[in-house]
């Protein structure tokens, strides 16, 4: 009802919810919260007719709003391991005709060929949480998925730091390159659109075809009658200097094996998933940010899925005052990709992503389904995109998870998206580097923890009558004065002698009891009056290893022993509380 309170105007038509599975029983339509939309085909997967129809039932129950699938990432990564389930499937002497036909015998062999990687152990899981969602599916199998399968250890180690800084030196020069190109380019198209370039002259043609390639992804280009192939009309080609891919359409776009760089580049300064590089939306400068000489605050929506409930998504704020800054590398990665964006957002879809490269020729035959397009453009990063980028600047495997250890482990030394328990047991502990620095530091503890032990335990030794050659001191008796553990051998012991009850060539017998019964009472009383930091710095020492000594001789021999000191005992302890037998 309006506000005026009319009834709103009804549809003509009542609504339908879209279907998800197509009336043949095997295509089914995925429609994300995002708005992004991916169509399966089970009518291609290697299985019987009947297998087909129940896994493609089952799918699109999961596609369904509600259903558990929000994402189309979701759908795809199930999707793949389907096919690679039907493929097996197919390979079977006896193939089973229905999920009901599945047999323990036959999943124990699905799981057997999965490789024991992290890929295989999530092949495993996958495979079983979807097919239980059968009812038909039979108890014995049921039984045999619910056996425990040890999940692999991650085998990725951090960089070291010559591969660290090539990873980065590579993929720094690759994008700047990039940047520099896109820079000219859309410098050029500014001009020509103020009319700074004579009509006709090859200047003015370039402009011309970037406006062109702006508004529609490519240069100008016709139909060739004789081969039906779409080239590039002859005046733009010959002032473009050529037809090649870096001579027309990437003066605007980044490949994808830039792009690739640039995610590489996020993840070295950020220590972000790459799945969370590949959906971050571009970021925007905060309200009055960068005005008035001021510096841009750019604020990162990320959200990583695997999260707890709850805890999905998180911002960050970085600021680019300058070419080392955090936030620099966003205003570059804005500037790189402002073309392809504008592209994709005169193209009617709302999708968002910082990532935006436009698809070539050259992709090694390579269709990255796992990716939205618009157009000839691809958003986000595709899974394969690593590897290939390694691959083509001749480094060893994709570094985006590498990276990400690297810079979280060794660098910053902080959970980044985990939380500090997933930190500690999955990326700090199994990292050799963080095992290697950990020697040192246990080793400084444990000297730490003896040197502590000699301060405040009583390792003067104990008898029960005095010993005839040993040399009275002001608390104990001294059975070698030359060599002194507190100063160097054959030098005489200069000490305090406060340090007797920490020296092994003191002896004490019970005729010391009474006079270091008293010099404990002392310290405590000096504990009641200094400073906490004064009295832990001169006395807690000493205190500590009498206390020690206390607990030896127990609390009520300490006591009479008390009771037993001498005034020439107390004299003797206060004039060494005062410093008078101080050198």
């Amino acid at each position: 009802m309006s506000r005026r309170g009319r009834k709103a105007t009804l549809p003509d038509e009542p609504h339908h919810r879209p279907a998800v599975l197509a009336e043949d029983g095997l295509r089914v339509r995925h429609l994300d919260k995002a708005g992004i939309v991916r169509d399966y085909d089970f009518a291609t997967l290697s299985a019987p007719p009947a297998m087909l129809r129940s896994l493609a039932v089952l799918f699109a129950a999961r596609c369904a709003p509600g259903g558990g699938w929000d994402s189309t990432d979701s759908s795809f990564g199930t999707w793949r391991v389907l096919t690679a389930f039907a493929d097996f499937l197919s390979k079977q002497e006896r193939p089973p005709q229905d999920i009901g036909e599945i047999t323990a015998a036959l999943w124990k062999s699905w799981r057997v060929s999965r490789p024991d990687t992290a890929t295989g152990y999530r092949e495993i899981k996958s495979t079983a949480n979807f097919l239980q969602q059968d009812v038909r599916l039979p108890q014995p199998v049921r039984k045999a998925m619910a056996k425990r399968i040890a999940r692999v250890k991650p085998k990725e180690k951090a960089y070291q730091p010559q591969e660290y800084t090539e990873v980065r030196v590579t993929a720094r020069r690759m994008f700047r390159a990039a940047l520099l190109r896109v820079r000219e380019n859309t410098g050029h198209l500014d001009a020509w659109r103020k009319g700074a370039f004579e009509f006709g002259s090859r200047e003015w043609l370039i402009g011309e075809a970037l406006d062109t390639l702006a508004s529609t992804g490519h240069v100008p280009r016709y139909q060739q009658a004789s081969t039906g192939k779409m080239v590039v009309v002859n005046r733009y080609r010959r002032a473009l200097g050529g037809a090649k891919p870096l001579l027309t359409w990437q003066r605007l776009y980044l490949t994808r094996t830039e792009i690739t760089a640039l995610a590489v580049l996020l993840v070295t300064e950020q220590g972000l998933n790459a799945t969370v590089v590949a959906r971050m939306p571009a970021p925007r400068a905060t309200p009055n940010s960068g005005e008035n000489g001021g510096f841009p605050i750019y604020r990162l929506e990320l959200e990583k899925r695997r999260r707890n409930s709850g805890h999905h998504h998180e911002t960050r704020n970085l600021t680019d005052f300058g070419a080392d800054s955090p936030g620099r590398l966003i205003t570059e990665a804005l500037e790189a990709t402002a073309p392809a964006r504008e592209f994709v957002t005169a193209a009617g879809s709302d999708l968002d992503r910082l990532l935006i490269w436009r698809e070539g020729h050259a992709n090694n035959g390579r269709v990255d389904q796992d990716t939205p397009r618009v157009g000839p453009f691809g958003l986000g990063l595709a899974d394969a995109a690593g590897t290939d980028w390694a691959r083509q600047t001749e480094l060893a495997g994709s570094p985006m998870r590498r990276m990400r250890k690297t810079v979280n482990v060794v660098h910053r030394r902080e959970p980044g998206q985990n939380s500090q328990d997933t930190f500690d047991r999955v990326y700090a502990l199994t990292e050799p580097q963080v095992q290697q620095g950990a020697v040192p530091v246990i080793a400084a503890g444990a000297n730490a923890a003896v040197d502590a032990a000699r301060r405040t335990v009583f390792l003067a030794k104990l008898g029960d009558t005095p010993e005839g050659d040993g040399q009275e001191t002001a608390t104990t008796d001294c059975d070698d004065y030359e060599n002194s553990p507190f100063t160097p051998p054959g030098t005489g012991c200069g000490a305090s002698f406060l340090l007797c009850t920490a020296c092994p060539n003191a002896r004490v017998h019970p005729g010391h009891h009474p006079r270091l019964a008293y010099l404990h009472l002392a310290l405590e009383s000096l504990h009641s009056i200094l400073e906490p930091e004064l009295w832990d710095a001169e006395w807690s020492d000493a205190h500590a290893r009498l206390e020690d000594l206390q607990r030896r001789i127990g609390e009520a021999a300490w006591k009479a022993k008390l009771a037993e000191a001498t005034a020439e005992d107390r004299e003797v302890i206060d004039q060494l509380l005062n410093g008078h037998f101080d050198l």
